[in-house]
């Protein structure tokens, strides 16, 4: 196809995430190639920057999850040597990726999230149970696809969660539990997909629910009323375009019993393997999973000037 020149889909490299990331590049790299893309897939930042410094790269479908990739260092660098690339720009992947800063902006703009705590190291469960009521869902800020996470309902669960946060991330957060069904919002150049109710087969949605269970129910349609589901589209995009996020990605939101919604994070470069969410909403639009990989990698061409 022409008119987007060599693209390079880069994918893999080293953060926690690397293994979904190989798995969404992949399927990327295929459909492009299929659509008549000239695409070429690169392991990690370096394989990339070398391309690049090579002339090969003209512009770059991020597909690189977690650090490295989704947190604005990359961006910054394409930035830098002018080469267009997909999704958020450095702001936006950055705060994004940075769930106690995002919860701040959003708790300033009045956009529903959990209750939360700020952990240093030096917070005990103690001190931190005076603060909040247990359970508590215990996260690293700056890990993706649940690493890190842990939902303690006792001290000791509690006590665990926030040794294994430490090991991910210095920087810390405890949030209310919300009581509630998980639901997630796609967003594709500024439009919100129909709304995914996620039910893992048995307690928490956690990595193996998310990328290696075969149980896990994603219900299209959601269930909600026509105005709920509208409600809840309307939250993500604020939250998506408060952090500064484009092009494209995910917002994922809990409804408490109340029906009250609360945002919890947004995706700036979300899965794209046969588990992921995105697709599935897409596809349920009547949106084939290339016409997604070539709708994305079109928004890239706002960054050719």
């Amino acid at each position: 196809m022409s008119g987007f020149g060599r693209v390079a889909v880069v994918y893999g490299g080293s953060s926690s995430e690397r293994e979904v990331s190989l798995d969404s590049g992949a399927a990327v790299l295929t459909a492009l190639q299929g659509a008549g893309v000239e695409a070429t897939g690169y392991d990690g930042v370096p394989a990339l920057i070398n391309a690049i410094h090579d002339g090969k790269v003209d512009r770059v479908f991020i597909i690189l999850h977690g650090r490295g990739g989704e947190d604005g260092s990359l961006q910054g660098a394409l930035e830098a040597l002018g080469v267009p690339y997909t999704g958020s720009g450095v702001l936006g992947s950055a705060l994004a990726m940075d769930k106690i800063r995002s919860k701040l902006l959003w708790q300033r703009l009045e956009i529903p999230t959990a209750d939360f705590a700020l952990v240093d190291e030096d917070t005990t469960a103690e001190e931190l149970v005076d603060e909040l009521p247990l359970p508590l869902v215990i996260k690293p800020s700056t890990e993706g696809s649940t690493v890190g996470i842990t939902l303690a309902r006792d001290m000791d669960s509690l006590r665990a969660g926030l040794a294994e946060a430490r090991r991910h991330d210095s920087a810390v957060l405890a949030e209310v539990l919300i009581d509630g069904p998980e639901y997630t919002v796609a967003i594709v150049d500024k439009s919100a997909l129909p709304v995914i109710r996620i039910v893992p087969a048995e307690g928490f949605y956690d990595y193996h629910a998310k990328y290696q269970s075969n149980d896990t129910g994603y219900l299209i349609p959601c269930g909600l009323s026509a105005d709920h589901e509208r409600r809840l589209q309307e939250i993500a995009i604020d939250a998506f375009d408060s952090v500064g996020a484009a092009g494209w990605g995910r917002v994922d939101l809990m409804v408490d019993s109340s029906n009250r919604p609360y945002v919890l994070e947004v995706n700036t470069a979300p899965g794209m393997t046969s588990h992921s969410l995105v697709p599935k909403a897409a596809a349920a639009v009547g949106m084939e999973f290339d016409e997604l990989c070539l709708q994305i990698l079109e928004h890239s061409r706002e960054r050719d000037r």
